[in-house]
């Protein structure tokens, strides 16, 4: 047999560390991380209380702590729910933890059975454990790395395995608990080893999850323009450099187009920079709802912005973006004093043989400067490069 101080010293060491690591990571706002860290703070109390208690009767330092744990497990649950952008919190699970209260209560005071309260117990951290596996399941990003995700997955089951196992054991009389806390029997010392394990594991798996977080947050600010939501000029060319390479391998066709906000320079000195910000974040909302499932929205800088056209000939892009010149027309910003209307000026062209990226936008940018020439609100269509490369069509 093993004391039962030495387990329980082991856990609170764990989450001691947990709670140092999480709260390193709390100022990056990332959510659910909150309810961890007091997750591991209410944990490593309670099994400090619990080690060290030695005044205090038995029945009493079990509620406390019973208490003090289940809740902070419903607080991991809450935290991973809120983690994947889920509403934390049920009622009917504060019911449930309220009802747990009660049944240990009555059956550690008003009628002491160790087995149907450690049977309870097992069955409430089985379900909090289950649900916390499966939201990790459901929920988990497809598009990020699966390694922290499935860690804390199988985890949160081998966790819940363990809880299922010690409550069929109690419940069905394999084994039988005294009234104290932790009586030193065989399934109790292979609980607290299995619990030693468990619980630095799943920490670690949370402390990944965050990480996984703060590198795909990282990831969209170097590849995404913050105000706009377009790509960030480098990740767009990029991305743009791969489409028109592929399409140049396949023989496809592909085009561009660039588009430049009209006399943005006088709304900014007219109403100041957070309108023209918010002009910006308008017209942006405006192409993102439009876009096609495969075009490329960038921002190439200032009020300058490109969209990709993959396997799209330059008059059926042209119609696209007239149709957006429409409606980025209609979308009226509401300002002091009245309301504001953006325009753009754009310019189409469509990739040729023997064309770099570099002749493609080169067109598509003189074409644009051709509609800011014609009269800006308007699209121009770059002339086929069999031409003289300078005659443009105006839709």
């Amino acid at each position: 047999m093993i004391s039962h101080v030495a387990p329980l010293f082991v856990a609170a060491t764990s989450g001691v560390v947990s709670v140092a690591i999480l709260g390193s990571l709390l100022r990056a706002g990332i959510p659910g991380l909150a309810r961890w860290l007091s997750a591991n703070i209410l944990t490593a109390g309670a099994f400090i209380f619990l080690a060290f208690q030695g005044r205090m009767p038995d029945g009493v330092s079990l509620l406390i702590t019973t208490a003090v744990i289940t809740y902070a497990v419903l607080l991991v649950l809450q935290g991973c729910r809120q983690f994947f952008g889920l509403r934390a919190s049920h009622y009917r699970e504060l019911a449930i933890y309220v009802a747990l209260l009660a049944c240990v209560a009555h059956w550690t005071v008003v009628t002491p059975n160790p087995n149907i309260r450690i049977s309870v117990v097992s069955a409430f951290l089985l379900y909090v454990r289950v649900s916390f596996a499966w939201t990790v399941w459901r929920y988990r990003p497809r598009h990020r790395p699966r390694y922290g995700y499935d860690f804390v997955f199988w985890t949160a089951l081998v966790e819940a395995a363990i809880h299922l196992a010690r409550g069929l054991a109690f419940g069905l009389g394999w084994e039988h608990q005294t009234v104290a806390v932790i009586a030193p029997t065989p399934t109790n010392d292979v609980f607290a080893a299995m619990v030693i394990l468990a619980l630095p594991c799943l920490s670690v798996g949370i402390v990944m999850l965050a990480h996984d977080r703060m590198a795909e947050c990282m990831e969209r600010l170097a590849t995404l323009d913050e105000l706009t939501g377009a790509l960030a000029r480098r990740a767009f060319l990029v991305l743009t450099q791969a489409l028109f390479d592929a399409a140049q391998r396949q023989r496809v066709v592909l085009s561009i187009a660039i588009l430049d906000l009209d006399r943005f320079k006088a709304i900014n000195d007219a109403h100041g920079h957070a309108t023209g910000d918010a002009v910006l974040k308008t017209f942006a909302g405006v192409v993102t709802r439009a876009l096609g499932r495969d075009d490329v929205f960038g921002r190439l800088g200032g009020e300058e912005f490109a969209i990709v056209f993959p396997s799209t000939t330059q008059a059926d892009a042209a119609q696209w973006m007239e149709t957006l010149r429409r409606a980025v027309a209609a979308s009226a910003l509401t300002v002091p004093g009245g309301e504001l209307v953006c325009t753009f000026s754009a310019g189409v062209s469509e990739v040729q043989r023997d064309d770099t990226l570099a002749d493609l936008m080169a067109r598509a940018d003189a074409a644009q400067y051709s509609a800011k020439a014609m009269g800006r609100n308007r699209v121009v269509v770059a002339a086929d490069t069999a031409g003289s490369g300078s005659a443009l069509n105006a839709i």
